[in-house]
Order: structure tokens, then sequence, then C-alpha cells
């Protein structure tokens, strides 16, 4: 959107001291001054900094800081327990990871999957059962890789 936005802020409070009765020695100790007090917020509010990077990343949040890393849709019934422990070795490495358990095709998976933004989409089937790996598809990408999950998780960490 090419804007500029505007976080940090430094503000200058007249009232407080006045309210907390502050002041301090001037040079000669006679005359007692009042102070201004500096607020200052270098993210500005927390409420701003959100909106900023979310307006950023326009929804699609980078892996790190996504609240939805990835997910795993398991093809059938027969591949659902291995999807269970995909999503099980993922979570233990210290990730956010989903499993759509639901009924829906595979497809209606995969679409739901990238409607809600998941960076990585973990499809699995009974190929994948037998091989011990998982076919990767990134959000943006139709494509999709196969990897085992010791590979995925060293990409994950990278």
């Amino acid at each position: 959107m090419r804007r500029k936005f505007q976080c940090a802020t430094l503000q200058l409070d007249f009232q407080l001291p006045a309210r907390f009765n502050l002041s301090y020695s001037a040079e000669d100790e006679t005359k007692r001054e009042r102070p201004v007090m500096i607020h200052r917020a270098i993210l500005g509010s927390v409420e701003r900094m959100f909106a900023i990077l979310l307006e950023h990343f326009k929804g699609k949040w980078p892996f790190w800081l996504s609240p939805r890393q990835a997910i795993v849709c398991p093809v059938s019934d027969k591949s659902q327990t291995y999807a269970l422990q995909v999503r099980d070795r993922i979570h233990d490495a210290g990730f956010y990871v989903d499993v759509d358990t639901s009924d829906r095709t595979i497809n209606k998976k995969v679409r739901e999957a990238q409607l809600a933004q998941y960076n990585y989409i973990l499809v699995v089937g009974e190929k994948e059962v037998a091989t011990g790996q998982v076919a990767v598809r990134v959000r943006d990408n139709n494509d999709s890789i196969v990897k085992s999950v010791e590979e995925l998780l060293k990409d994950f960490k990278e």
C-alpha cells in the first residue's frame, strides 16, 4: 500500500507532575521547580503496531510469526492416524500445527487451509503413510513436494 507509518511517539506531560506534586531543587536550592514528564512509546500502542504488521503482510503472516504455521490434511480415514502422528511430531518440535480430521474431500480441506492462510499444508495419503513422508504445499503455491518429516522440520527451523 506504500504508506508511511508513524509508530514511535514522545509526549510531554505537564499534568502528572502537578497531580503528584513533584518538584526538584533548582541551582540555588531555595527555589523548587516543577518537572515535565516525558512518555515514550517506541512501537506506539500494541494495537497500532499489530494493525501495521497485519496490513504490511496483508494477512499472510511470515512463518515465524504465524499463528497458523502448518496443517496436516489426511486424504482419507486410512491416513488419519498417521496425520495425527505427524502433527504430534511437529508440535513436539515446537511448531504450531493443526490437523483436519473432518470428512470433507481433500480438495475442500486444502482449499479451507489456503483460505485460513496456513503457511504449510501437509497432505498425507496411503503413499505417504507407507513411506513415512508428507506432501508439502506452500500457502501460495499449488505445487507439492514430498519430504520426510525430518526434512520438513529442518526447513521449519531454518
